[in-house]
């Protein structure tokens, strides 16, 4: 299996290239030629665990790793840093099923590909003979940062720095990013919002004074962010996973289709499904579920792809993206694998802020649903399945349960079973979801407000949590983000 540039066919890498590059040299996303189709029958599926489901998944992918070596980042990664044995267990409440991706280390989906992504980008370097450090360089819009870090922190021959939005994420993603021991660990607030760090740190990916520097220093660069095809693969395991499950349960037949809705910004999670639908998973609808940055609504709606709008922030930081990274991949697909196609959308985006498809590509898209939820019914969402389940649900979670509910009144799609994709836990955003189930709770501290929903929704604090109470502030470095090369520079000692 190799992997080609989505702006450049001529461009090609091993899988193991591929995720040491982190992006391609043209500023493209890796691709595989193909997606693969899953060589395991549902039978089989349903009689595995978590790690075998992802090795059977994965080794369909990273095609030049060993099987010994495939198997022990699988190991290494998926082990008792998740509370629970199941690792994305699946929860039933008012005829959903909830995937729950946030047992891992930092509460939030995005521990389920950086738990081994370190491992996946270590075995590639000794792999590719690599001699220099690795900088694993991140924008964070709240979750991907303190997972990356948590992942990094301490593994040999890497160093990771991850900017995020100074006032654009929640108070305990924050403190769990800033109280991050390691000294191989870095963490930047920027003065502006998550696509401006994003965009800082692509202008760094493909600065070629800078890699020089970097080399004459023994670094070079490579991502943590959902754009290295390291994060992808992993994704795509739970939702082949959650279909045996939900197969093994009797709660559907063999080839029975399902529903899949995601809570989406940058695009990766719901790609993953979209991966897993294209390997044989049968899969109906992919429910792309949007806040009120609503540039994928508009998108799926019109053909259009328009960032040029108000960034607004809301109780789903997470999804405050207006530039949806992984879109890319999805965009090159429907265009018919045309690089030199896609490179033409992707620069009117970046001179234009915007492009339209074609109506040809439109019909392609018929796979996904687009809508999105507003944060009054994000937060009716949340106290409404509360009060009738006693089940809370974090505010990205939320956005996908409200955009299920608008799914099934304008199809009338209500017997497909459906999965949400609950991508993290409401221990992470205390304030906005015990302010949605009761405003009697605003006077409360962040950490009271966590005791009082462990104690209403009967479940234990997670270790992430208890571990920051009165952790020490390690990181308080800030700046502009015209500066954040010279930032890099700085704690580099180049």
């Amino acid at each position: 299996m190799m992997y080609v540039s989505t702006r450049d066919a001529n461009e090609k890498v091993s899988a193991s290239q591929a995720i040491l590059k982190g992006l391609a040299s043209d500023g493209g996303l890796f691709v595989p030629e193909e997606i693969p189709k899953l060589d395991a029958d549902i039978e089989t599926l349903a009689e595995m665990t978590y790690q075998q489901t992802a090795y059977a998944v994965m080794k369909q992918y990273l095609t030049d790793f060993t099987k010994e070596e495939l198997e022990s980042c699988i190991r290494a990664a998926y082990d008792d840093k998740f509370d629970t044995k199941e690792i994305a267990p699946l929860r039933e409440a008012d005829g959903a099923c909830y995937l729950e991706l946030f047992h891992g280390a930092t509460i939030a989906f995005k521990d389920m590909a950086l738990s081994i992504l370190p491992h996946l980008m270590t075995t590639a370097a000794r792999k590719n003979q690599v001699k220099n450090e690795i900088v694993i360089l991140t924008a964070t819009s709240g979750d991907t940062g303190k997972a990356a870090l948590a992942g990094f922190a301490g593994v040999k021959g890497t160093k990771i720095i991850v900017f995020y939005p100074k006032n654009g994420v929640s108070p305990i993603q924050e403190k769990q990013m800033v109280t991050q021991k390691g000294d191989n660990t870095f963490v930047v607030g920027i003065h502006g919002n998550f696509d401006e760090a994003q965009t800082g740190v692509k202008k760094m990916f493909a600065d070629a004074s800078l890699a020089e520097e970097l080399n004459a220093a023994g670094y070079q660069f490579s991502s943590a962010n959902s754009i290295n095809i390291g994060r992808l693969v992993p994704q795509i395991v739970y939702y082949v996973y959650a279909y045996s499950r939900l197969y093994k349960t009797g709660v559907i037949g063999s080839g029975e289709p399902i529903n899949v809705v995601v809570p989406t910004g940058n695009f990766g999670n719901i790609l993953a499904a979209f991966y897993a639908k294209n390997m044989g998973l049968p899969i109906a609808k992919l429910i792309c579920a949007s806040n009120e940055n609503k540039v994928l609504y508009d998108f799926f709606s019109t053909g259009v792809y328009n960032k040029n709008r108000e960034f607004i922030l809301t109780s789903s930081p997470s999804m405050d993206i207006l530039i949806s990274s992984n879109l890319e991949r999805l965009i090159y697909r429907v265009a018919g694998n045309n690089p030199a196609y896609n490179t033409q959308l992707m620069n009117r985006l970046k001179t234009d802020g915007k492009y339209e498809i074609t109506p040809e590509m439109k019909e392609r898209l018929s796979d996904f649903y687009g809508s999105y939820a507003s944060e009054s019914e994000t937060a009716d969402m949340i106290r409404g399945l509360y009060e009738k389940t006693g089940y809370i649900i974090d505010t990205h979670t939320a956005v996908a349960a409200a955009v299920y509910e608008k799914y099934k009144q304008e199809t009338g799609d209500c017997g497909t079973k459906t999965v949400i994709a609950s991508t993290a836990s409401p221990f992470k955003f205390t304030r906005s979801v015990m302010r949605a189930i009761d405003v009697k709770y605003d006077s409360m501290s962040d950490f009271e407000l966590a005791d009082e929903l462990a104690r209403i929704g009967n479940v234990k604090i997670p270790q992430a949590i208890e571990e920051i109470r009165t952790a020490d502030i390690r990181h308080n470095t800030v700046c502009e983000v015209q500066g954040m090369p010279d930032t890099v520079r700085k704690f580099l000692a180049i």
